[in-house]
């Protein structure tokens, strides 16, 4: 079950850092990211 449960987090930190990385940069920044913040944040490690 463990491995599910990997899998299943890794394919929505994928999902999440593609839809970030579809954003134009000037969306990203009305949200307080850049392009370097998309995998941490589709990680949950965002620290801000």
């Amino acid at each position: 079950m463990k491995i599910l449960s990997r899998a299943r987090n890794w394919m929505k930190s994928r999902q999440t850092a593609q839809e970030l990385a579809n954003l134009s940069n000037e969306t990203l920044a009305d949200i307080g990211l850049t392009r370097f913040d998309i995998d941490n944040v589709a990680r949950g490690l965002r620290t801000r």
